[in-house]
């Protein structure tokens, strides 16, 4: 018994060493920045009380944690302190409003909700440990939540580089690949399909293809039907582009293969099966590069682009909705914000009022 307690007190030493090491190496700027303190930054942070070190020594030998773990419980343990001083208050006795206020100082210091979400974690692994003790009755992070983080915007080419894709011809390119890509490309740009809308496309209404989900095109009446999310049927137009580039694909699309092998899909692989979204993707990743686009494109990209160019150039949210197949225009909406990028750089750049002398 006495050479296990020497060796607990030991363990408890050395993580009281180490959380002291890690504020004199993190804490005078990270507390500052965290948001914990408005006034001058701790020099000589408070040391862990008994518990904290208790349940340090707890994630480390009876949950067997990583090392790094535990120093990051260490560090969100002492910030956690660093509360508790602040109010006054023993680490046990907190409630949901010096949490709260915390979070509100992480916050507006610059941390990420991210980075907040991760310490609220550790936080209230601490106090359910605690409860299970019997130390406390009352978790003081329940319920807290860390702010939602902005919702990033979609990423779309400039109409600029979204032309010069469509555009790209290679010289020296397998012609049967070459028609094929820039088709697909032009269905991607010019009706804003989603890549499991395009991979489902056949040359035309068959048998099966209500109860596959499939779409087709129908190049008498300039249209292009497919089956989006929630099993939602919707047509499109295709433009003169468009119209011309499946034109040349479909005088290729069945060449290389014997009468009778070829796949109902509109689009094929070399083997004459139907082409998965995998290959789309590589296929317009590598045609991007080859154009000379600085950002190598996904499928999803020209899907922004047409939504966001078509806005630029309408400004009809509903018709943007419409020909996207979303159940929602709040969904739509995002690219509104888009809009109002384009617009302000736009001023930027011309206004007489908004150049920099």
């Amino acid at each position: 018994m006495r050479a296990g307690g020497r060796h607990q007190r030991l363990h408890s030493g050395v993580l009281a060493a180490i959380a002291r090491w890690l504020l004199a190496w993190a804490a005078p700027d990270s507390w500052a920045v965290g948001g914990l303190q408005s006034g001058p930054p701790m020099t000589a942070p408070a040391p862990l009380p008994p518990e904290a070190l208790r349940y340090l020594e707890h994630v480390r030998v009876e949950k067997r944690l990583a090392a790094r773990t535990v120093t990051l419980y260490t560090l969100d343990l002492q910030r956690l302190q660093q509360v508790a001083a602040q109010a006054g208050l023993p680490l046990l006795q907190l409630q949901t409003a010096h949490i709260r206020r915390a979070v509100a100082q992480m916050h507006a210091g610059g941390r990420s909700g991210r980075g907040i979400a991760l310490i609220l974690s550790g936080w209230r692994g601490f106090y359910l440990w605690a409860a299970r003790q019997g130390l406390t009755a009352h978790n003081p992070v329940q319920g807290v939540r860390a702010p939602k983080a902005p919702k990033p915007l979609p990423k779309a080419l400039g109409v600029d580089d979204a032309v010069r894709l469509a555009d790209h011809a290679e010289d020296g390119a397998d012609p049967w690949l070459e028609a094929r890509d820039a088709a697909m490309v032009e269905l991607l740009y010019g009706c804003g399909l989603r890549v499991g809308e395009l991979e489902g496309l056949d040359v035309a209404p068959g048998p099966d293809t209500e109860r596959l989900g499939r779409g087709w095109i129908d190049l008498q009446a300039a249209e292009v039907h497919v089956r989006g999310k929630g099993s939602k049927r919707r047509s499109l137009p295709l433009g003169a582009a468009a119209l011309q580039a499946l034109q040349a694909w479909l005088a290729q699309r069945a060449t290389p293969f014997a009468p009778g092998r070829v796949d109902a899909a509109l689009f094929l692989g070399q083997r004459g099966t139907r082409l998965s979204a995998q290959s789309i993707w590589l296929r317009l990743r590598q045609r991007s590069q080859r154009a000379g686009l600085s950002t190598p494109v996904h499928p999803h990209m020209l899907r922004h682009s047409f939504a966001s160019h078509l806005l630029q150039s309408s400004g009809d949210l509903r018709a943007v909705q419409e020909l996207l197949g979303h159940a929602s225009i709040t969904t739509t909406q995002v690219y509104t914000r888009l809009d109002y990028q384009h617009l302000a750089k736009v001023y930027d750049q011309a206004h007489p009022r908004a150049r920099r002398k």
